[in-house]
């Protein structure tokens, strides 16, 4: 491509805008300009998280898999270079400068009030010079393992990670995102090579920035500092998931305060870009488990669950899931409490008022987030590796129906695919 390709992504629903350019080095570039507003937040990332163990590029002869938690490690690599490390760049512009890793994605980004193409150089620069040596591969193994070690003995991560594992037999979603010591200590240098051009190739990675900036200021900077890059043809693949979980339950004893519990239904992952499904389901969990429903009352009126109760969904790539969670001394009590609401729900029908209530509520929200620069940012990177386009979600829930709710509802949440995750109080 010898040319950048611009575009104008508007909402159809409100004619909220931003800019969407496919550079010529083969990046994704999504722009929202906020004038009045005071901050800015860059991310580059690229799709690329801890499920992307198996892959091949159009060149390779045959898959390559990788040890489990390389993304992650990867991640932690790319903050240090030659000269001096990136937090310290980022401290001498007055930017602040973090990074994560998800099951699938790379994000690294900045926030900042000035400086901010200055800030975007950094960003782009250092991402795009990785600097593996056997010595601080070495070094990050150990650090990485201490991580692993403290996450472990967190309840919330506990409980979420043994749901994952008792409802996927084979899918990598069920690994912890930074791997295992063991798995860890099989990453050396030449594999996060491997990985960095296979992933780190602009035509997988996304930029996205928004707040006080200009398009003009922002492309003249990635004109100069991006390397065009040859799309290589990327794919990745999965094991084959049985649509079965592997169990129902799973109790471990921790010293916590109250008990936790996560109870997910094991859903048909989401073609790519379907939002549809993805905002319906938002919804369905909402009218189940919404404070103001009769089921919740009830609950909360036995004691089984508290102001900690709620639900969400977990989805990407293989994997689709709807979750409740809280604290419950008596989890087994609250999952038939759900799956009986689940059944009148399907028996009866959704009350349109509660559904129009929760529908606007949940617009609502969307719409007060193009108002926050981090969420606007966010929105824009997350939805381009999703395969939506930023505005697909507000449009979508405008035009849901109470039957595409109701449909969800009555296929999917299946009691046989639901399983019980619990970390039960140790008594002293």
């Amino acid at each position: 491509m010898s040319e950048n390709v611009r575009e104008l992504l508007v909402s159809r629903k409100t004619g909220e805008s931003c800019i969407h350019v496919k550079h010529r080095s083969g990046l994704d570039i999504f722009i929202r300009e906020m004038p009045g507003f005071s901050t800015v937040q860059a991310l580059f990332g690229t799709k690329y998280g801890s499920v992307n163990t198996m892959f091949k590029t159009a060149g390779d002869a045959e898959y390559t898999s990788v040890p489990n938690g390389i993304a992650h490690f990867l991640e932690h690599k790319l903050f240090e270079n030659e000269e001096c490390g990136v937090f310290e760049l980022y401290a001498r512009t007055g930017a602040a400068g973090n990074a994560f890793t998800s099951f699938d994605k790379t994000c690294y980004l900045f926030s900042c009030t000035k400086n901010y193409t200055e800030n975007l150089r950094i960003l782009l620069d250092f991402v795009q010079k990785p600097y593996f040596t056997k010595e601080n591969v070495d070094k990050e193994q150990g650090i990485i393992g201490q991580e692993i070690r403290m996450t472990n003995d967190r309840p919330e991560w506990r409980v979420f990670f043994n749901l994952l594992r008792n409802m996927y037999h084979e899918h990598p979603v069920r690994i912890d995102i930074a791997g295992t010591e063991e798995s860890i200590a099989q990453i050396n240098a030449e594999l996060l090579y491997k990985c960095y051009d296979t992933f780190y190739n602009l035509n997988n990675m996304v930029l996205s920035i928004a707040g006080n900036v200009r398009e003009d200021e922002i492309l003249k900077i990635c004109d100069e500092l991006l390397r065009p890059c040859e799309d290589k043809g990327l794919e990745c693949v999965f094991p084959d998931e049985p649509e079965e979980i592997a169990a129902p339950e799973i109790y471990e004893k921790q010293p916590v305060g109250a008990s936790l519990f996560q109870l997910g239904c094991k859903c048909p992952p989401a073609e790519t870009g379907d939002i549809k499904k993805l905002m319906a389901a938002t919804v369905a969990i909402s009218i189940i488990g919404d404070a103001s429903s009769e089921m919740y009352g009830r609950m909360l009126n036995k004691g089984l669950i508290n102001s900690t109760f709620g639900g969400e969904i977990f989805s990407g790539n293989g994997y689709f899931s709807a979750i409740f969670s809280g604290e419950s001394a008596q989890p087994e009590a609250v999952r038939q409490e759900i799956f009986g609401e689940i059944k009148r729900i399907s028996r009866e029908g959704i009350d349109e008022k509660l559904f129009g209530r929760i529908r606007k509520s949940l617009y609502g929200s969307l719409i007060r987030e193009l108002n926050n620069v981090g969420a606007v940012a966010n929105l824009m990177i997350n939805s381009a590796m999703s395969g939506f386009k930023p505005f697909d979600a507000i449009d979508t829930v405008s035009e849901l129906t109470a039957e595409d709710v109701l449909r969800f509802i009555r296929d999917e949440l299946r009691e046989d695919r639901f399983v019980l995750s619990v970390i039960e109080r140790m008594e002293s």
